[in-house]
């Protein structure tokens, strides 16, 4: 949680504690007015390590049919004292059930869970005095009880590590299955991609996955922590859910439920720049989509959301008085919020000024020309900074290969999981789709290397040089990522290792790899231009409202690309 803008983060919290929870049944539940959600039981893949005495824990990576029996042939016994860690193998979304069988006491045996995203979060303890575990936003370390010849199921959180320790003092407890349950939308990927470059096709579907567990009763930020809706934070998750699943009700869902809970005199989440994507958002499902209906609904809102932008523009230069944010690395940095606000002021005006004309509001879209003409005769310093050259270039305000040359020369040290998407699209602006993959491959790739199944909130990579994998237990002098790394709101361990934001690569990649974007609204046109840097071929698809677009690229021996495309009836390819 943004710790900044704490009022309405509140107002967000509490709706969202009150919306639908982890469990069910294998088969799609009912649990927020529609069968949208599936529930899928998961065996885990190895035991990490134990503790004490825990006889047979190899048992529990057996297949567990479902249902409890008065014989079971096969057990795991816990102790006094004993203790397993189970790894099941790839982050999720949801809880843990625990199966106990007909031996031991009839009485409930005590245990305590402990999720974790990392081996080190899952063996942490949010009691321990100067940890920087938690159980914010959802509990993930806590006492429950098993039932004998029954089953449990608790927890509500993302995690991929879970550590059950027996808390009974004289009776073992035998111990049939523990399975994580993984709750997610039962959705088709109609989006993908695959090149000959093994490492960026692994990344373009690690982002996709990212943001489809982030797809819950609402667009989260985080699963584990910030399971909130962050406007700002949900641009790049919007681009990467409409390039891996297309048209989807819950995005529209969430920027109405936070337009609903924010006055128009106020900010959205507390933050200017956030209104601000709220508006470009919307100019991008437009375009994509075409849903003039939907646009009609923002009219009076978006309407007095531009006149108060308008208002905070103080001749030539954005003038915000409160809630100015950027990202979290710049966030002490003034001059870079300074420049980055004053492009994403353009962005936003200029986006304003087409609905503007598309709603037929004359009034509204001159006001707008005139506020972007004037914000475009000033051009901040972006002081070398890599977002602040970023944001800029993207409107033309600055020369994009000027933009390139500060971001390829800051390197992957200053990239944001957030922030590294826009700083890929200047360098494709200025031509350098090579080395937009190599930063990929680089920032984002390291993250695999060191374990990751999702993409994190944010990534230091200077911290990941004498790094230990985060699903191992960290060796005598190894630095823990996870629990010695972070900063802001992010330290340590409340670090979440699962980040919509971070999706930008695979929206990229499809974008300019692929070479697919609409032009004009509702991709009845499109324009197809590859770009393959050094790979050799690549191919995919992308989802329109007309259907799926496919396309094979394959670079000739005279470096020229021969394309095999396949568009949707309806949509045409223009150059």
């Amino acid at each position: 949680m943004r710790q900044l803008f704490l009022p309405f983060a509140a107002i967000l919290a509490a709706a969202l504690l009150s919306s639908c929870g982890g469990q069910g049944s294998q088969a799609p539940t009912q649990e927020c007015g529609g069968s949208e959600f599936t529930t899928e039981y998961l065996t885990p893949t190895r035991v990490v390590l134990t503790k004490g005495p825990v006889n047979g824990p190899e048992i529990l990576m057996r297949q567990y049919p479902g249902q409890v029996s008065t014989s079971e042939p096969l057990v795991t016994v816990f102790s006094k004292g004993g203790s397993v860690l189970l790894d099941f193998g790839k982050e999720i979304q949801g809880g843990i059930q625990i199966v106990r069988s007909i031996a031991g006491s009839k009485e409930p045996a005590r245990f305590r869970l402990c999720l974790g995203e990392s081996v080190s979060e899952a063996l942490s303890d949010v009691r321990e005095q100067g940890t920087t575990a938690t159980n914010e936003h959802s509990v993930r370390d806590f006492d429950i009880s098993v039932p004998w010849l029954g089953v449990a199921e608790y927890g509500n959180s993302g995690f991929r590590f879970a550590r059950l320790d027996y808390l009974g003092d004289d009776d073992d407890v035998s111990i049939v299955a523990v399975r994580a349950i993984a709750k997610y939308r039962d959705i088709p990927y109609l989006g993908s991609f695959k090149c000959d470059n093994d490492r960026l096709n692994q990344i373009w579907q690690t982002g996709a996955y990212t943001v489809h567990l982030n797809m819950q009763e609402y667009l989260w930020d985080g699963i584990k922590r910030d399971r909130l809706v962050w406007i700002g934070d949900m641009h790049p998750e919007v681009m990467a859910v409409g390039t891996v699943f297309g048209d989807q009700q819950v995005v529209r869902k969430s920027l109405d439920y936070v337009r609903d809970g924010t006055p128009v005199q106020t900010w959205m989440n507390g933050i200017c720049s956030y209104s601000l994507w709220w508006i470009i958002i919307h100019q991008h499902l437009y375009q994509w989509y075409g849903d003039l209906d939907y646009l009609k609904e923002q009219k009076d809102y978006l309407s007095a959301l531009l006149e108060n932008v308008i208002k905070n523009i103080d001749g030539t230069k954005e003038a915000y008085k409160d809630g100015r944010f950027i990202d979290w690395p710049s966030n002490d940095k003034p001059d870079v919020i300074h420049a980055g606000l004053q492009a994403l002021s353009v962005r936003a005006l200029e986006a304003g000024s087409e609905m503007a004309a598309t709603l037929g509001d004359a009034a509204l879209k001159e006001k707008c020309d005139d506020a972007v003409s004037r914000l475009r005769q000033y051009v901040p310093d972006n002081v070398g900074n890599s977002q602040a050259a970023a944001l800029l270039a993207i409107e033309g305000m600055l020369d994009a290969e000027e933009a390139s040359k500060i971001i390829l020369n800051n390197g992957p040290e200053k990239f944001t999981s957030f922030m590294g998407y826009y700083l890929l699209e200047a360098l494709a602006k200025g031509g350098h789709y090579k080395e937009a993959m190599d930063l990929i491959s680089t920032y984002w790739g390291r993250m695999l290397d060191l374990g990751a199944t999702t993409f994190w909130e944010d990534f230091n990579f200077e911290d990941a040089k004498n790094a230990a994998r985060i699903d191992e237990v960290v060796p005598e002098g190894k630095f823990d990522i996870h629990a010695d790394g972070g900063a802001w709101c992010y330290v340590g361990l409340r670090h979440s290792f699962c980040h919509g934001w971070a999706s930008g690569p695979t929206t990229w990649l499809s974008r300019h790899v692929l070479g697919i974007e609409p032009v004009g609204v509702g991709f009845k046109e499109v324009r197809i231009e590859p770009h393959l840097g050094d790979l050799q071929w690549a191919e995919g698809t992308f989802p329109t409202p007309y259907g799926v677009i496919k396309v094979s690229h394959k670079k000739n021996a005279d470096g020229t690309v021969s394309s095999d495309i396949t568009l949707p009836k309806g949509v045409k390819r223009v150059k």
